[in-house]
């Protein structure tokens, strides 16, 4: 199915597809076949829900020039900033690639700011990605611990943060982007509205954060809000979900597998609890094709 959006009179048609994976959704293009060369303002008015296509985040499609390595993958927020990682747009990154014909391979390796990953089509339609291994030494997440005492809990370390007078207590975890997850009892009444931007753009988080809230049902299974940086709080959050499962499982609550419910749907998340990767799956689907002039 096509949708032609004339709105922007540069003259440069661009062809797109929009998806979405677990409610999270995204315009993604093929910058292999088409030249791309885009302004931060340009990104926004894609993303834009009232005069352009509207998505989350953009991911733009180029080859690598690493060895071994299929495709580079890129990720820009609605506010047009690029960023490091996108865990639901890695999983309809090969879903394009696959469907537009790009490659035939059923697992590809990606290029992405911190690495390589690398994502698998499975037989029953779901996508695993394997995000690498975690990032859990603050300075590195980045995160400023100068000056603030942490407690212990299980084999994590939680921080202090204030937020809005009140001291909230965080796991600090980068899956190649950072997040701040604390656990709640109630995400549904979970302040992601009012305390997901003070995070976000919190002095101690020099690159700003992502923020989840994460609710334990039981050992394996959660309930997760994930308040974006660059973006608001989304339908779901691929690294958020897999920062999630880390902290819990870190902090002993959760148990490898995890199924993480969010507003979107359901991420099942894999951690060993040592040095390996996490593995997350999900779904991912096309929504529509279509041109657009900017």
């Amino acid at each position: 199915m096509g949708v032609d959006l004339l709105h922007y009179n540069s003259g440069m048609k661009l062809k797109f597809t929009k998806m979405q994976g677990a409610g999270n959704d995204f315009v993604v293009i093929d910058g292999i076949s088409q030249t791309i060369d885009f302004t931060p303002g340009q990104w926004r008015a894609l993303a834009d829900r009232h005069f352009g296509v509207g998505a989350d985040q953009l991911l733009l499609v180029e080859r690598s020039a690493l060895p071994g390595v299929d495709f580079r993958y890129r990720i820009f927020n609605a506010d047009g900033g690029e960023v490091e990682h996108c865990g639901n747009g890695a999983r309809c990154f090969v879903k394009f690639v696959r469907d537009t014909g790009l490659t035939d391979k059923r697992s590809v390796r990606v290029e992405v700011q911190q690495g390589v990953i690398t994502l698998t089509m499975r037989d029953d339609g779901q996508v695993s990605v394997d995000m690498g291994a975690p990032i859990l030494t603050p300075s590195d997440v980045p995160f400023d611990a100068s000056g603030l005492q942490g407690r212990t809990e299980g084999g994590d370390t939680l921080w202090p943060l204030d937020v809005a007078g009140r001291t909230t207590w965080i796991s600090v975890v980068s899956m190649g982007n950072p997040h701040a997850v604390q656990v709640v009892d109630d995400v549904d009444a979970a302040p992601v509205e009012t305390d997901g931007p003070l995070i976000e753009r919190h002095a101690r988080f020099p690159r700003r954060v992502n923020a989840g809230f994460l609710q334990v049902v039981d050992k394996h299974r959660g309930r997760l809000r994930v308040y974006e940086r660059g973006a608001g709080e989304t339908l779901a959050c691929g690294t958020g979900a897999c920062a999630a499962a880390v902290a819990g499982i870190r902090r002993g609550l959760l148990t490898s597998p995890v199924a993480l419910e969010t507003h979107g749907g359901t991420l099942t998340i894999e951690w060993d609890g040592a040095t390996g990767p996490v593995i997350m799956t999900g779904p991912a689907a096309t929504v529509f094709e279509g041109t657009i002039e900017i």
